[in-house]
């Protein structure tokens, strides 16, 4: 009769453990928890159109690439992220070097553009490339002819007296933007000469934003007069008729590669396998351009948005992606730019 009596309680309580369980379990099935550094609409976009096409829910936070990779250093004993896209590549090589990446190359790999592939090669399979796109200049032409400035074409154009107060950029510790403009202009100038430049510019910028994608809808809206950034940023607000022109710098210009990566101790692992996919697949390479966002996607196997601005007539150095990823020498560049040109008074 006890031994009955044990089994009728035993059964309800193995039932309420299972059901206990079942929440947690479910709900690591079916979600994926996401950081993403690229503009906002897309990270949006593509995060709602993945979930209704697999009903994979999709936790993700906005954020800049800098953030991020103090965000994934913070969290490395603990990881509460499985996967990380958008922004340009180098906190994420950075990321690689600090062991805070998963290595994954996916079996499509031949259906990506040479560029993106090479990033995989350059960090053990811990990042891909996810698009590409050039550091240029945005500006508003109405604010420009108002004020009697010309319209400017090269990096020397940004250090003249006339534009002070006119000019907005963000800031390298958390803007990887701001990072790739400082570590290109060391490469196509040399150090010193470089440093020499970015003192002179610091005399013109306005304000330092947090993040690289502010000065393309401030220049649109008339609220700063020029933005450097990467110029796919102002490509919706020329196709929405704001009064706004895109320059190349007649010296020539750096680039990024954005990324991609899994989180190493991810906790919804085969989820973030699928979100990685899905966004290197053509329906999530597509989806940028249909909400504005015009970078040259790294998979090669549809028809690209035509509004997307080819780069094939833009002066592109060679940017040594390797060395300026590696943390030490971004600590380095960043760490010399705040004692040397931010201290500066403007």
């Amino acid at each position: 009769m006890a031994s009955q009596t044990s089994k009728k309680i035993a059964a309800p309580a193995l039932l309420m453990a299972a059901w206990a369980l079942f929440p947690l379990n479910s709900a690591a099935q079916g979600v994926v928890n996401a950081l993403c550094s690229t503009d906002a609409p897309w990270c949006e976009a593509a995060a709602a159109e993945f979930t209704r096409q697999t009903g994979i829910k999709v936790n993700q936070a906005h954020k800049g690439t800098g953030e991020i990779g103090a965000q994934l250093r913070a969290e490395a004993q603990n990881p509460k992220t499985d996967i990380w896209w958008g922004g340009t590549g180098d906190p994420f090589l950075q990321a690689a070097e600090a062991g805070l990446l998963e290595a994954y190359r996916p079996d499509y790999i031949n259906d990506l553009h040479p560029w993106a592939v090479r990033q995989y090669a350059m960090s053990g399979n811990q990042v891909g490339g996810f698009y590409t796109s050039t550091i240029g200049f945005g500006y508003n032409t109405d604010v420009l002819k108002k004020k009697g400035l010309p319209e400017p074409k090269c990096w020397a154009d940004l250090i003249k007296p006339e534009y002070k107060g006119e000019i907005e950029i963000s800031h390298p510790a958390s803007s990887g933007t701001a990072y790739t403009v400082i570590a290109g202009l060391v490469q196509q100038m040399g150090e010193e000469q470089a440093f020499d430049y970015l003192k002179k510019l610091h005399k013109n910028i306005t304000t330092y934003t947090r993040s690289g994608q502010a000065q393309a809808p401030n220049v649109a809206k008339g609220e700063v007069g020029i933005g450097v950034t990467f110029a796919f940023n102002f490509e919706k607000w020329k196709h929405d008729k704001f009064p706004v022109k895109t320059a190349a710098p007649c010296e020539g210009t750096s680039y990024e590669i954005g990324g991609i990566a899994l989180v190493k101790g991810a906790r919804n692992q085969a989820n973030a396998k699928k979100y990685y996919d899905w966004l290197m697949g053509p329906e999530g390479q597509a989806i940028g351009a249909k909400v504005g966002s015009y970078q040259t996607p790294a998979n090669k196997t549809f028809k690209a948005d035509p509004r997307i601005p080819s780069i094939d007539s833009v002066k592109l150095i060679k940017y040594d992606f390797e060395k300026y990823g590696k943390s030490a020498e971004r600590r380095r560049l960043i760490d010399r730019w705040t004692k040397e040109v931010e201290a500066l008074p403007r």
